[in-house]
């Protein structure tokens, strides 16, 4: 498997106190641990299974997941933004690798 690209949408500019749109997608195949390779053998689990977003280092939105959720986990939320500043996004794997990447707003 290719090493997991992180994708993020964030507004460049907002005005203050505007509530903004963010969409992340990682592209991760997410194996479930439960099926077999062409031997037999079960391939191990591979999940994606916690995701965070930080915003100035205060949490915005976090989630735990689970192996039902399908590959390259799509997440949209909104945040309400007062200040310029940096989103700062964390997506952790079982084997404790972790993915991040940042996106910074200008407000006006």
């Amino acid at each position: 498997m290719a090493t997991p690209k992180p994708r993020i949408k964030v507004p460049s500019k907002a005005a203050k106190g505007e509530v903004v749109t963010i969409k992340t997608l990682i592209s991760h195949e997410m194996e479930s641990g439960q099926r077999k390779d062409k031997e037999g053998k079960p391939i191990p689990r591979k999940i994606i299974n916690k995701f965070t977003c930080t915003f100035n280092g205060q949490p915005v939105f976090s989630c735990d997941l689970a192996p039902a959720v399908s590959a390259n986990p799509y997440f949209e939320f909104t945040a309400k933004v007062m200040e310029s500043g940096t989103f700062e996004f964390t997506w952790v794997d079982d084997d404790g690798s972790t993915y991040s990447a940042k996106n910074k707003i200008t407000v006006q």
